[in-house]
């Protein structure tokens, strides 16, 4: 049995569905992502197991105990807000032992433990300051301390570095992925960001309209898309509407080549920027660079094809061979081609 789960959630308001069958399993020590679009059941979802929405439908299970119809303040969860939610009159310290002292656990465990939770963040040396006080990631730190001082059986983190800037939300992104393996905590976390659901997560649930699209890991999901959503909202992906045939996948008046077990009928097929290449002889499509743009740590190019627009990336390794305006021949190993019916995408 998995420690925490999920069994056919659904959430209504009135006639609109925010949530629907939302059934998952997560296991003890697990870094899941909830992963999405503004609007596909994400959040809803995270507060359905916080306790602070409570479902329509369905059942959440955790460690064996139904806490389905629990309070908030029953389930134990530690909960990491993106707004951080710190008292501005307290100290550092002082927010972190809130939850202790709600629990009344005697002083001087709540010393200690408030303590060990600053240590652990880095943030020992801080524990007499106030938020004002802090940076965007003190600040997040001083969340996280807070919410793991309880030693909750789950975390839960609703957007916690969307208030943080790029290059501080990556330097944060590695710190609390350190400190989830270190704790060892089963933990959920809300994000729109693709980047740091794959780096973050041990799986990825993708959702959309309120519905699960896909579960796995983030290589699975990024190389083994299910459908169309899927490949375009993890990464970029060129997408082709098309039909089995005996010789590969007809889009439009071209043969596209495909493993001999693609489904057949009609079916999207999909090919990742960074799998096509540039080739002199024998190329699958042909076409003129529209576009040339540099991107840092790679150049991204579109290709105008008779099948239209193509993405094409390539690392940054050196200037490119080709320049706006040049004709080109593009190809792709047919392993890297994803084919999925079209009623999955």
């Amino acid at each position: 049995m998995a420690f925490l789960e999920l069994k056919g959630l659904v959430k209504r308001y009135g006639d609109f569905t925010a949530v629907e069958d939302c059934s998952l399993s997560v296991e003890q020590g697990e870094f899941l992502c909830l992963l999405g679009p503004s609007g596909c059941g994400k959040t809803t979802t995270l507060q359905m197991v916080a306790g602070f929405t409570p479902p329509t439908v369905g059942s959440i299970i955790l460690d064996g105990k139904d806490i389905t119809d629990l309070k908030p303040s029953k389930r134990g969860l530690g909960v990491v807000f993106q707004s951080y939610a710190l008292f501005p009159h307290m100290t550092v310290h002082d927010n972190v032992a809130f939850g202790l002292q709600m629990r009344k656990v005697p002083s001087p465990d709540l010393a200690l433990r408030v303590s060990e939770a600053l240590d652990l963040v880095h943030l020992g040396a801080f524990a007499q300051r106030y938020p004002s006080e802090l940076s965007g990631g003190q600040k997040q730190r001083v969340a996280m301390a807070r919410a793991l001082v309880i030693q909750p059986p789950v975390l839960l983190l609703d957007e916690p570095m969307g208030a943080l800037d790029a290059k501080l939300r990556e330097e944060m992104q590695i710190e609390l992925r350190a400190l989830q393996r270190r704790v060892g905590i089963t933990t959920i976390m809300v994000t729109h960001d693709q980047a740091e659901a794959m780096t973050l997560a041990d799986r990825v649930v993708l959702m959309n309209k309120g519905c699960i699209q896909q579960i796995a890991r983030p290589v699975e999901m990024y190389e083994e898309p299910n459908g169309r959503f899927s490949s375009t909202f993890l990464g970029k992906a060129n997408v082709f509407e098309g039909a089995r045939v005996a010789l590969g996948i007809a889009v439009g008046e071209r043969i596209l080549p495909c493993l001999a077990d693609a489904c057949e009928g009609d079916v999207d097929y999909i090919i990742r920027p960074e799998k096509i290449g540039f080739v002199q002889t024998d190329p699958i499509l042909r076409g003129s660079v529209a576009a040339r743009l540099f991107l840092g740590h790679h150049w991204l190019f579109q290709i105008q094809t008779d099948l239209g627009l193509i993405q094409v990336t390539q690392a940054n390794v050196e200037l490119p061979a080709v320049a706006e305006g040049d004709e080109v021949g593009l190809s792709w190993r047919t392993e890297h081609a994803r084919v999925i019916a079209r009623h999955l995408s």
